[in-house]
This record gives structure tokens, sequence and C-alpha cells, in this order.
């Protein structure tokens, strides 16, 4: 255990032993949609607790919230040729987390209210990657119905094993241990010193080791393999990325079964002189999750959320609910006042934009980020 803070807001006692969960559900729910979050951090911080993540606006609207926790660093995503010997899979165990973290809610999704049959996974910037990521793991398959990524949209060609086996050779080394370590000597090495060391505190991407993980989503895709749930995507004004997600709402849109296709643009009254360029890089998680008053987001030197933040976090957050609770054959959404989205296709290219209230633009007049000045 590691008692400091990891630099993600959270501060207090650090453990591998993380796997926990919050569940944020209506009064009396049954049969309610079902939102896993996977929430961000590079992969190497965070916690599932955080006030952004606080899922009581959800619940308010009729939509159970789950943020998980899963394990961080190079104890989340960490292969060498000792581990690959054991015969076990290999390098991405942030991710068996959430597949383990989806098959519990699946199973008992109905004792606390929930549909085992409507569960979305959500994710911002690493656990958005997460997301894609699961979209192309074959255990993950039919534990969720609906995707959602926010600020991630990242599609690369994967880490072969072999290369994340001789990065893991040369963590070990770092951590003082001989270049041909045995899984024992790997697991003598404490949790503490693996976060605090520079060589493994950020842990690599997850390797693919032909058992859990058996291909890259970008390779699944190249080779004919269609994005079967619909997907909510986007990005925010004052970060890159736009470009990354409409290249996955073309293939969702298409060819696969939907996607919803944003860009967050609201800058709240507190963050002008902050956010000079634009929202940026996770802004929209504390209006996404109607948050304003628990997020450490909310407030800033120049001041706090007024009545105007409070009623757009109200219409954004209803689009994320009608998300959540649509039927996966639906072709639109409605969301508060009357706003409707459609769902995004190469011929009708709508993207919504969310300012102090939402509208339809063309994604084609979105651009990647913000200015370079």
């Amino acid at each position: 255990d590691q008692k400091t803070s990891n630099g993600g807001g959270v501060s207090g006692v650090q453990s591998e032993d993380c796997l926990y969960l919050n569940i944020y559900a209506p009064a009396n729910a049954k049969n309610a949609p079902v939102a896993v979050w996977l929430y961000g951090g590079a992969s190497y911080l965070g916690a599932g607790h955080l006030g952004t993540y606080n899922g009581t606006g959800n619940a308010k609207n009729g939509v159970i919230t789950i943020p998980i926790n899963y394990r961080l660093g190079s104890l989340g995503s960490f292969a060498h040729p000792a581990l690959t010997k054991e015969g076990g899979n290999t390098g991405g165990f942030a991710l068996m987390d959430a597949v383990a973290a989806l098959e519990w809610v699946k199973r008992n999704a109905a004792s606390f209210g929930g549909d085992p049959n409507n569960i979305t996974i959500a994710g911002q910037s690493a656990g958005a990657a997460m997301v894609v990521n699961l979209l192309s793991i074959p255990s993950a398959k039919g534990l969720y119905q609906k995707a959602m990524i926010e600020s991630g949209a990242l599609l690369g060609a994967g880490t072969a094993l072999k290369t994340a086996e001789d990065n893991g050779v040369k963590a070990a080394t770092a951590l003082g241990l001989p270049e041909n370590a045995t899984a024992a000597q790997l697991r003598s090495i404490s949790a503490q010193t693996i976060v605090a060391n520079a060589a493994t505190q950020r842990g690599s991407s997850p390797p693919i080791d032909g058992k859990f993980k058996t291909t890259s989503t970008l390779d699944a895709l190249n080779g004919g393999t269609e994005i079967d749930v619909p997907v909510l995507i986007g990005s925010n004004s004052g970060e890159g990325g736009f470009d990354g997600a409409r290249t996955i709402a073309k293939l969702s849109g298409d060819t696969g079964a939907g996607a919803w296709l944003y860009h967050f643009a609201y800058v709240p009254s507190f963050r002008k002189t902050e956010w000079p360029k634009g929202a940026i890089h996770s802004a929209e998680m504390m209006f996404t999750f109607d948050s304003i008053d628990t997020s450490s987001w909310g407030a800033s030197a120049s001041g706090k959320a007024d009545a105007n933040d409070r009623a757009v976090a109200k219409r954004v957050n209803s689009c994320w609910v009608a998300f959540f609770k649509m039927d996966p054959k639906a072709k639109s959404l409605t969301c508060a006042d009357g706003f409707t989205w459609p769902a995004y296709t190469d011929a009708n290219d709508d993207a919504a934009q969310f300012l102090d209230k939402p509208k339809l633009v063309k994604s084609k007049t979105i651009p990647n980020g913000p200015p370079a000045n």
C-alpha cells in the first residue's frame, strides 16, 4: 500500500486489492438500464469513487450507474517471458478486471433492480480506450449491449506479445531483477515498489497474447468484423481527437449497429479564463453525469457553477440517459427540451454539438482539435 496521492485526485492508501465497485441505483428500481463506468487517468491514475462519477443524477432519471475500479500501471498491464511460460493469460490485467466486473454485473443486475440485457460499457480517456479494446475481446462479448467512448477513440494496431515481454524485462531489471527473472521473483516485488518506480508506474498497453486478447479492434474491423452494438462517441472542443471519433462513428454507423457522434464545446462560466481554447480534456464529465456539485471540477479560482451551468448539465445528462435507456435498434434519441439526436451515417453526417443548448451540426465542419494559437 502507498499512502500518497496518485496524482489523479485520489489520496490515501493505494492497494492492489482494489477490485471494488459502487452502485448508484434508483429507489425501487426494476429492470433499469445499467451503465458500467471505466474512469480515465492515463491507465495509472484515478479511482471509481471520485465525485465526478457520482451516479445520483443518472439514478434520479432511472439509470443504474456502476463505476468500477481496475488495476493500474504495471499492475494492470505487464507481460514477461516468465509469466507467459506459466501458460496463463498475459498482460491485460486491467481489461480482465473490467470483464470480471461486467460478468458480475450481468449475473447480479436483477438483484439491485437492473436489466441484465441492457448494459452499457462506458469510459473516458484511458477508460474509453479500454472500451475500444473490449469491443474485440471474445470473453466480453454478450456482457454489454451498448458502448460509450468519451475522448478516447484510439484505434491502434495493438502491442505484440514479444514487444510487451521485452518491455517487461526492461521494467523488471529497473527494479533490480535479473533479465531471466522467474515468476516467483517478479511476484516478490511489492505493489508499492511497482507503483512508486518510474519504470513501472505507468505500465504498458495490453498485449495481444492470443488467449484473452486475440486481436486489436483495428485489425478486427479491417478483417471485416462489425461493431455490433450501438456506440456513443465524441470529444471536446479544447482537445484533439475528433477525427478518431468520427472514424469509429463511420464504422459503427454505416456497417455496424449505429453511432451517436458528439462534440462537447460548452465552457462553464467559472472556467472561461482557464479554458480559452475550449472545453478541455475531461471537461464534459461533470455535465454528462450531472455531477457538477460533487465534482472537483465544479469550481475554480474564478468561482463556482451558476444556474446556467446546472441547466446545461441537465440537458447534456438527458442525452446520455436517453442512450442508456434506448432500444439498441433505435435510430434516434430524444433528449430534454425535445432535442432529437439522430444516429450518425456517412450520408447525414450528423453530430450533436453541446453548447448552452445542443444543436445538430455536420461533423465535417468540426475541427480535429482547438486552434494552434
